[in-house]
């Protein structure tokens, strides 16, 4: 419903969305036109800090200027020759993205849930052909309250009734093990027709849930031990966002299998990647996975820039101690409405205490009105996580805009 409240502008676009569009997300009313470096604005031109960064896909700021003059120069090129053929980009960039991340082999395709779904025919397929499970029974062990996307196979291993609830039948052969729970995993893969355990290393969309320390060294144990694929899902943890170039890194363990994507192109376009070494990539034959749009030389060409930004510019470490500064300065706030405080890097949440169960939604009204875009998840969690870019100044500014709007709960 549009209020009386909302600009006439904001209120004409609404509408058209709320006529013609698909009712499929609750977005915050607003209507934003442009963006760059941290900031967002709207069509009556106000400004914003994001705090959500595209779910994590504009790592390294609006409209980046070197990814964005790599998108251009290229799509005055070439943009697409389907896999039919060979482009003279996408070589370079597999070079490129394997030696950047240490594995022998990258498939490309689009968007973070093909990465998951590329995954998981991966470990099926090295399941059948390299560990002898008899056919059609792999297994895939999910974390519960994971989150990797809504096609019929991510709902299937989804554990949130929003997801699944209403879409069944779902895919065999996925089981679900409490998340951050070693015990309980090690029970799982006594099962010798487990394929791969595939877990985010933060569980972004359940709040920003940071597993105990030496978790992710245990999973690399385990899969080791019984000979079961580690799939690392890092589509919003990875590339710098939690202070590391993967959120992995802050253990050193590397998975078997890498999926990335979101900042992946520095928020341009669908780019997702998946990688590991030639033991479990190359059992896929031509013909037997693929993407009409994947590896497309426009989206080589802007994953290698979005990827050289990360590190020419030293994201992950900008990340790390903005990251702590938040988390500070939000604690120092001493709010009776936030329960917890919790982060790695830039990719931080609160979690809202107080009667109204709206609470979460009406305090992000209030961030907006004051000029600071965030969104809540699961009702009552709000996560923080602004483009790596930011900087010390403009932290303390939004720390002072989140108190400010804090005392619309009061």
């Amino acid at each position: 419903m549009l209020t009386q409240a909302l600009n006439e502008r904001t209120a004409y676009y609404l509408q058209l969305e709320e006529q013609f569009g698909a009712h499929n997300y609750h977005p915050l009313p607003v209507v934003l036109e442009k963006g760059e470096g941290v900031f967002l604005y709207d069509v009556e031109g106000k400004r914003y800090y994001d705090f959500l960064s595209g779910y994590s896909a504009v790592n390294q700021g609006h409209c980046h200027p070197q990814i964005i003059a790599a998108l251009i120069e290229q799509s005055r090129k070439l943009t697409l020759t389907s896999r039919a053929f060979h482009n003279n980009l996408l070589g370079e960039y597999s070079k490129f993205i394997t030696h950047y991340f240490g594995y022998d082999k990258v498939l490309p395709m689009n968007t973070g849930v093909e990465g998951g779904e590329t995954a998981i025919k991966l470990a099926r397929r090295w399941a059948y052909d390299k560990k002898g499970i008899p056919t059609n029974e792999a297994k895939i062990i999910f974390a519960e309250g994971n989150f990797w996307g809504r096609t019929l196979a991510a709902i299937s291993s989804s554990t949130d009734p929003s997801s699944y609830k209403g879409f069944g039948p779902y895919m065999p052969g996925f089981g679900l093990v409490p998340y951050n729970n070693i015990a309980a995993l090690e029970a799982a893969l006594q099962d010798t027709n487990v394929a791969a355990f595939m877990v985010e290393p933060i569980q972004g969309e359940a709040g920003v849930v940071i597993p105990d320390e030496g978790y992710l060294t245990a999973v690399r144990n385990l899969c080791t031990e019984y000979n079961v694929l580690f799939i690392a899902d890092e589509i919003q943890t990875g590339l710098a966002r939690t202070g590391k170039m993967l959120a992995c890194d802050h253990e050193n363990v590397r998975p078997d299998i890498l999926i990335l994507g979101k900042a992946l192109s520095g928020g341009t376009m669908p780019v997702s990647a998946v990688l590991c070494d030639d033991d479990i990539m190359m059992n896929i034959k031509p013909g037997e996975h693929g993407s009409t749009y994947g590896g497309n030389p426009l989206a080589c060409a802007v994953a290698i820039a979005a990827l050289t930004a990360l590190k020419d510019e030293q994201m992950a470490d900008n990340a790390e101690a903005m990251g702590k500064l938040l988390r500070e300065g939000l604690a120092k706030l001493d709010s009776p409405f936030i329960t917890t405080i919790r982060g790695k890097g830039l990719l931080n949440a609160i979690v809202i205490k107080h009667g109204n169960p709206e609470a979460s939604w009406d305090l992000c009204l209030a961030l907006k009105e004051h000029g600071l875009l965030a969104k809540p998840t699961h009702g009552d969690k709000i996560r923080f996580a602004p483009p790596l870019i930011i900087n010390e100044e403009q932290i303390d500014e939004c720390v002072g805009i989140i108190h400010q709007s804090l005392k619309i709960l009061e």
